[in-house]
């Protein structure tokens, strides 16, 4: 289900555009619609991983945590490095807005999306592709996301390597 690009789009997911393009276009490509999307790592072998990555200080808290931690949770194998969520129960993000910040954060800007900030310590992050679902105005986000972290982490036996929680 998660082995490949092409598994992931039989999913319904789109886009797959790379960090470094949604940087520069800010996200112009990704729909104002809620979702849930993915960031990805075509390459299967283990990136370089930074003591100080690009991600900002937001409220002053330093994002940055010990390359033995990353190291820890790189998971082996996998194509997805994070799985996240936009809108839904109420909120007024979308999936445009929601990787709009994650972006911003990863460029050092002191924007409220600490989530998968373990992305921004890896020397690849700027080459990682980003995927998208758009979802029904009706359904739940968050719900599609955890089900989305539960059978990754059926198949791998723990969380993508950038959610922290479930």
């Amino acid at each position: 289900m998660f082995a490949n690009t092409d598994s992931i789009r039989q999913l319904g997911f789109e886009g797959f555009v790379t960090v470094s393009e949604l940087w520069l276009s800010r996200c112009s490509q990704v729909p104002s619609s809620p979702g849930v999307y993915l960031v990805l790592h075509a390459s299967k072998s283990r990136p370089e991983f930074l003591d100080v990555g690009s991600g900002g200080y937001f409220k002053k808290r330093n994002p940055n945590v010990s390359v033995e931690l990353l190291e820890r949770n790189w998971v082996d194998g996998a194509v997805i490095l994070n799985i996240g969520k936009a809108g839904g129960g109420g909120q007024k993000a979308t999936l445009r807005s929601r990787l709009n910040c994650y972006m911003q954060f990863g460029q050092t800007k002191a924007v409220p999306h600490t989530g998968g900030r373990f992305i921004w310590q890896l020397g690849c992050s700027h080459d990682l592709q980003v995927c998208w679902k758009v979802l029904p105005a009706d359904s739940v986000p968050r719900a599609i996301e955890k089900e989305l972290i539960l059978k990754f982490e059926q198949a791998y036996g723990s969380l993508p390597f950038a959610n922290l929680k479930h």
